[in-house]
C-alpha cells in the first residue's frame, strides 16, 4: 500500500522528534507551461506548538536539477556538476543529513517563527553528511 504524500512522516534526532514532508511546487506561466519548479522539505517540532517549521527550498536554476519524476526520480535533488552533490528527499537519511547542518548552521527548532532556507546551501555538506565523509557542517 502507497504511503499517502501528503501525511507527515517522523523523525527522531538527537532525543527531538520531528515531523517532515516533501512537496513539489511550480507555478504555470501565462501560456501554461509549469516554471519554477521547487522542492520543499518541512521540519516540524513535534509535539505541535513545539517550535516553528523549517521549510529547505531547492529552486530549480541553471546547473540544478528539481524534478518532477522521470527521468530522475521523485524527490531528487542536485547540481548537475558533482556527482556527489545530490539527495533525494523522500529517504529519512537525506533528511536527517539537512537537518544536522541546519541546525550546525543555527536554525533553532524551538523558535516560534517559521524559517525558510535555501536548500542550495546547504547540499555540499548534507551530501558529505550522508556519505559519511563529513567533517564540520557549520558555516
Amino acid at each position: 500500500m502507497a504511503r499517502r504524500s501528503r501525511k507527515s512522516r517522523r523523525l527522531v534526532a538527537d532525543g527531538r522528534v520531528y515531523g517532515w514532508t516533501m512537496r513539489h511546487s511550480h507555478r504555470r506561466d501565462h501560456d501554461g507551461r509549469s516554471v519554477d519548479c521547487r522542492q520543499i522539505l518541512t521540519l516540524s517540532p513535534r509535539p505541535a506548538g513545539a517550535g516553528g517549521p523549517l521549510r529547505i527550498v531547492f529552486t530549480d536554476g541553471p546547473g540544478r536539477y528539481v524534478p518532477g519524476g522521470a527521468p530522475f526520480g521523485s524527490g531528487d535533488v542536485g547540481l548537475t556538476q558533482g556527482a556527489d552533490l545530490n539527495l533525494n528527499l523522500h529517504e529519512p537519511g537525506s533528511v536527517r543529513a539537512l537537518l544536522d547542518v541546519a541546525l550546525a548552521r543555527g536554525w533553532r527548532p524551538e523558535g516560534r517563527r517559521p524559517v525558510e532556507v535555501d536548500g542550495w546551501l546547504l547540499l555540499e555538506a548534507a551530501a558529505a553528511v550522508r556519505a559519511g565523509d563529513a567533517g564540520p557542517v557549520g558555516p
